[in-house]
């Protein structure tokens, strides 16, 4: 990743994630203050990224030394907007589809519809949008060079648990039938469970949460292929050290994120974002979707997602680690 432009703020690793926490959740202040807030806040997640990425570099490169070491298939993530000069790196399960609506609305005339207009299951429709790697490798850099670039993360394990609930507790046949089958038989002691979510579902099956952790944390799984993208690392998926980043939204500060990166875009008269529901996995419900799971496998999964909290100013889960 470039230098960072400017001097960066007096703080330690620890010191930065600490900060990154106490301005997340300070809310009730000016609306003067709050800006101000809000613009440190984002200098604070450039910064902890920065010193991440140069300070620890092959933990978070795996392997890639510059963004020529990018395969195309790594930017099937990337949505660009060259009326706007913007490109947005999606992460699933983190405000992607109401971002995607955005996106496509930019690609219509002036006055803008409503985000809410679009159909949400229209956005997941890949011709909606132009990727980045449908252009070629002197094109792809010179947009990263002067386009707007943005991306939004979340709390990896609530990530973890948001996936899990749309993909194996609603009905969707293609996650039962892709992954649901092999989960049931190979960390549920199931040989022959239903071949269809039709039937798994009149039945009663699902996958456990604890069966979709130990899927994550077996080693032969990504051997076999990188994650699926709704539980891939969101630092594989946006390349945080390779590509300079110009804002970070976090899900836990999505309307104030997202009004700050319209009003940065000169879009704030224009797009107005869909309205922002609480979560409903909170930070305290966490431990009651762990409690089957083992110390050890809670361990594991850590591991696995460890460069996303580091890289995001993510607090590690002591309650959840720290037998």
């Amino acid at each position: 990743m470039a230098a960072r432009k400017g001097f960066l703020l007096p703080f330690g690793l620890f010191g930065l994630i600490i900060a990154i926490q106490i301005l997340s959740y300070k809310r009730d202040i000016s609306k003067e203050k709050k800006a101000g807030r809000l613009y440190q806040l984002q200098e604070l997640r450039k910064q902890l990224i920065h010193e991440q990425c140069h300070g620890d570099a092959k933990t978070f490169l795996d392997g890639k030394h510059s963004f020529e070491d990018i395969s195309d298939k790594e930017l099937d993530n990337f949505i660009v907007d060259d009326n706007h000069g913007i490109i947005y790196c999606y992460i699933p399960k983190v405000a992607c589809t109401n971002w995607k609506r955005v996106m496509i609305v930019l690609n219509q005339s002036e006055p803008y519809p409503d985000p809410l207009s679009i159909d949400p299951d229209s956005v997941h429709i890949r011709n909606k949008f132009t990727l980045l790697n449908t252009f070629s490798k002197m094109e792809i850099k010179v947009k990263l060079r002067h386009y707007t670039k943005f991306l939004f993360v979340r709390d990896p394990f609530i990530r973890l648990i948001s996936a899990y609930r749309d993909k194996f507790l609603l009905n969707n046949s293609y996650f039962y039938e892709e992954y649901g089958r092999d989960i049931l038989r190979f960390y549920d002691n199931q040989p022959d469970p239903p071949k269809t979510e039709e039937e798994a579902f009149k039945l009663g099956i699902r996958p456990s949460f604890y069966n979709f952790i130990q899927y994550l944390v077996d080693p032969q799984t990504e051997k076999k292929e990188p994650f699926e993208p709704h539980w891939r690392q969101m630092y594989r998926l946006c390349h945080p050290c390779l590509i300079e980043y110009d804002f970070i939204g976090h899900q836990e500060t999505l309307k104030d994120d997202a009004q700050m990166l319209l009003k940065m875009l000169k879009l704030e008269d224009s797009i107005h974002f869909p309205p922002v529901y609480e979560n409903t996995t909170t930070p305290d419900s966490v431990l009651s979707w762990f409690r089957t799971v083992s110390l050890e496998d809670r361990r594991r999964l850590y591991e696995l997602y460890e460069q996303d909290f580091r890289l995001f100013g993510y607090r590690r889960p002591s309650e959840l680690l720290d037998g």
